[in-house]
């Protein structure tokens, strides 16, 4: 239920606390007020915590940010949201604190319990407190693509229509894969051919790991054997001989130089230990000397495999690495063409077995769906004789599409669309075609009594439904929101005297100019002051005592206590 609703620097609203808590569990909420007067922006507050589109034109001039909070109490028969808030992190209490602030930047921002919160999970938490019914919902109802929607949660079908369309996923990509292997098979035996033979190229190759890189350093050795010789023989030349017996006679000093000063032993020491080391590279630089030598064939050799390693990394990959697992891929993907038939078969019973249970569900769902179009029809009847239709017929239509797969769609094979009558001995039609406006308000008000027996939302918001209804049917509409009032919390927008006068809570929305500016204010409503205000509604300026009188009369007709 929705307890609380504050709003602070939307439009004409500076700032606004609510409190729509009277004591009781259920009961009716009305809102009422002079044209322009702010309604719709009561409205706007409560589109924006259902996660609809904020903008920075909707903030009070002079203001940076924009704010939107209420408050909900939580009941025992909620417990999925009770357990998805657990789950989400908001916590379990009684309580739900949903806020959203939006900045002149563009920032928007949701918050659940004090916790930050995406758009799609507030709204995913809204959908199961509130239900708005508004003006703009004359219009959906006209679209018979929404119709299906509207008989299938009435008749609590969604469960099967979801589990039908999870299984029409798979049905359509089981097709799609079947329709991508019939097309491989058509090009089967040509890219055999040319997988075969770009695996045999990379297999025949034997690349080794890091063959490319040690080949290139040889093929470099190669080219400069020449120079390579010519200068370890000069470098040998100049460590050998004079510099080398050089170094032998300074190891000699030193040692005599440490024998007779043993202060001198660790400088002899390391002193001859570049001496060693010196003569250790003489040996490896002669034998590095020994082991060059000239070899055009074996040059021409590393040349040609490196060609040949080339022409393989730009064919199938950046690095020997990458060309052999190429090499591997391709392997893998011939077995897979070998076994093609076998997948093909495999696949096509697949999707046999999958069209079979397609069509039985589509058959369930089509004759659940019959029923409970049987079932609206005479639950609408009711409704709509309540709301002083005492002869209108309202009818679940169905076109014909067959029942072949053709005319399969995510939904099934259904195609409704209502229909109805206001008038005695007419035909029903299109409601497009022949519902008024006062006529649309009526219906989309039984229907949404309908709907609200059937889900778990406790607050059910009406925005001017009662648009173009007068007379007798305008009490015909007090009453039924006054009984719908009985098991909800209803909170009406109304221009109707009739409607107000049955509210256990009444506000005023009016303007007012505050320091120069003008603001709207949301005025909650004594006896006295509904009086007047339903005598403003049956007569505006013109009040009289007969007004005061009948809307004394009306109050009583309500129940005001």
């Amino acid at each position: 239920m929705l307890c609380e609703l504050r709003v602070k620097n939307l439009a004409l609203i500076e700032s606004l606390e609510l409190s729509l808590e009277h004591g009781e569990g259920t009961g009716l909420v009305v809102m009422t007020g002079e044209t322009g007067a702010g309604k719709s922006i009561m409205m706007r507050a409560i589109q924006l915590l259902f996660g609809g589109r904020a903008s920075a034109d909707w903030i009070r001039t002079g203001a940076d940010s924009c704010e939107v909070e209420a408050l909900f109490e939580l009941h025992r028969h909620h417990p999925g949201l009770l357990e998805k808030l657990e789950e989400s992190g908001f916590g379990e209490e009684g309580q739900l604190v949903i806020r959203r602030v939006f900045t002149s930047a563009g920032r928007s921002r949701f918050f659940v319990n004090g916790s930050l919160a995406t758009a799609s999970g507030v709204a995913q938490l809204t959908g199961e407190l509130l239900s708005v019914a508004g003006q703009h919902d004359h219009q959906q109802l006209l679209q018979p693509s929404l119709h299906l929607d509207i008989l299938d949660t009435y008749g609590d079908l969604w469960s099967e229509r979801q589990e039908f369309a999870r299984l029409y996923a798979q049905w359509q990509e089981k097709k799609a894969a079947l329709a991508e292997l019939r097309q491989r098979e058509q090009e089967k035996e040509q890219k055999k051919d040319f997988l075969a033979f770009q695996a045999e190229e990379i297999e025949r190759a034997a690349l080794e790991p890091g063959e490319d890189e040690r080949l290139a350093e040889e093929k470099k050795r190669l080219k400069n054997a020449q120079a390579l010789m010519k200068l370890s023989q000069e470098s040998l030349r100049l460590l050998g001989g004079e510099v080398l017996d050089g170094l032998m006679q300074l190891r000699h000093n030193m040692v005599s130089l440490a024998a007779l000063d043993g202060g001198a032993a660790q400088m002899a020491e390391e002193i001859g230990g570049y001496t060693f080391l010196a003569e250790d590279h003489v040996a490896t630089l002669r034998l590095y000397r020994d082991g060059l030598e000239e070899d055009p064939y074996r040059l021409e050799q590393v040349s040609e495999r490196l060609d040949q390693l080339r022409q393989l990394k730009r064919k199938y990959g950046e690095t020997l690495d990458e060309v052999v697992l190429f090499g591997q891929r391709c392997r893998e993907e011939l077995q897979h063409l070998e076994s093609l038939d076998k997948t093909i078969a495999t696949t096509a019973a697949e999707l046999e077995q999958l069209q079979r249970e397609l069509g039985e569900r589509a058959q369930a769902l089509s004759r659940r769906r019959r029923q409970v179009g049987l079932e609206m029809e005479e639950a609408m009847a009711r409704e709509l004789a309540s709301l002083a239709f005492d002869r209108a017929r309202f009818l679940v239509g169905w076109r014909d599409v067959g029942e072949d797969l053709d005319s399969l769609r995510a939904v099934g094979w259904d195609r409704g669309e209502f229909f109805f009558s206001p008038n005695l001995g007419e035909d029903p039609r299109p409601l497009a075609k022949i519902a008024s406006g006062g006529e649309l308000s009526r219906l989309l008000l039984a229907m949404k009594c309908l709907l609200a027996r059937k889900d778990m939302v406790e607050t059910v918001i009406f925005d001017e439904v009662d648009a173009g209804i007068g007379g007798q049917a305008a009490e015909a509409v007090a009453q039924k929101i006054q009984e719908l009032a009985g098991h909800h919390q209803v909170l009406c927008i109304t221009h109707l005297p009739q409607i107000a006068a049955r509210g256990s809570l009444h506000f005023r929305v009016a303007k007012q100019v505050v320091e120069g500016r003008t603001q709207s204010a949301v005025t909650r409503l004594d006896q006295e002051e509904r009086v007047a205000e339903l005598s403003r509604m049956l007569a505006g300026d013109g009040v009289s005592e007969q007004t005061v009188a009948f809307a004394t009369e009306l109050l009583a007709k309500g129940g005001w206590r």
